[in-house]
């Protein structure tokens, strides 16, 4: 499997990365390990968490997540194996949010603790803080690279405008630069990423890691009518896919599945990670059957008729 360079930094990782939103919420811990001993011995390594992962589930208070992995690292001893990615900015509670040198510097200290390491390896502004300069952030950023606490840093839901100005504010002043960006991306939603964001991300070799890369779960081609959505977690979320593009991915989809012996959602990745600008879809599993699934999609290659056909049946 080859590897994938995260924008201009040193750090490799295989091409699928595992979406830790799940832990603390639909999966308990012991399932969580389960999954993460399978991602890892799968050959993959990148795992994407944030702060506030699970803060929105009745009875979380934010950092179930984070608390999670780093247990399983403690109980694997196998911190040096693995990538941690994480974020901050998100709403905590009271005080605690935004991109500020002072919140900053606790929230990275919280980070670590709960993932139980030293370091962190790539961590993201989850989201832009009008309220802060770039330059105290990107200040505090370097600080904590300075001080061995994060190796590389990224950011995740910039618009084009304020990730162009951040980049030519670490240019300007000599800062780290987000080597990383995690855009909303899939085939059921290409008009925030596609155009000015993905080309400035390709002009200035950012890396790209695709959020709800299959669409809460719609693109796995499991929720096709209403019926489908009673009971489900995400079901909210999909039901705005059940329209007539939503049905037309679906069957382009089902047919490029037929021809590759695949699923549904492997194509789905698959056309992901053909586009030359991606380097890593997030995906999510809550059992070993989807987790499976979801890894066998760097082994599918398209055609150039398979991509346009997609692109095609996803248009407006």
């Amino acid at each position: 499997m080859r590897k994938r360079r995260l924008g201009n930094s040193e750090i490799e990782i295989a091409p699928i990365a595992f979406g830790g939103n799940v832990f603390g919420w639909t999966v308990d811990e012991a399932m969580s390990f389960r999954l993460l001993d399978g991602f890892v011995d799968a050959g993959f390594d990148f795992i994407d968490t944030a702060d506030v992962y699970s803060r929105w589930h009745p009875g979380n208070t934010g950092g179930e997540s984070e608390t999670i992995i780093g247990n399983w690292l403690k109980a694997r001893g196998n911190r040096d194996k693995v990538i941690i990615a994480t974020k901050l900015g998100m709403d905590m509670g009271g005080e605690n949010k935004g991109l500020s040198r002072a919140y900053m510097m606790r929230a990275v200290e919280d980070s670590l603790r709960r993932l139980q390491t030293d370091y962190i390896d790539l961590y993201q502004a989850h989201r832009d803080d009008p309220n802060t300069p770039l330059e105290e952030t990107l200040y505090a950023f370097q600080t904590l690279i300075q001080q061995g606490k994060v190796r590389v840093i990224g950011a995740s839901n910039y618009t084009e405008p304020r990730l162009k100005e951040a980049l030519e504010t670490s240019r300007r002043l000599g800062l780290p630069r987000y080597e990383t960006l995690q855009p909303l991306y899939n085939l059921m939603e290409r008009g925030e990423f596609e155009g000015p964001l993905e080309g400035l991300c390709e002009l200035e070799k950012v890396g790209v890691i695709t959020y709800y890369s299959l669409a809460s779960g719609f693109l796995t081609g499991k929720y096709r009518s209403q019926a489908d959505l009673a009971g489900r977690t995400r079901g909210s979320r999909v039901e705005k896919y059940l329209n007539p593009i939503g049905m037309r991915v679906l069957d382009a989809l089902d047919e490029i599945a037929r021809h590759h012996h695949a699923k549904p959602g492997q194509i789905a990745l698959a056309w992901l990670l053909a586009r030359p600008s991606v380097t890593a879809p997030i995906v999510s599993a809550t059992n070993m059957e989807q987790l499976a699934e979801m890894l066998k999609a760097p082994d599918i290659e398209l055609t150039p008729t398979e991509i346009a056909r997609l692109g095609a049946a996803s248009h407006p």
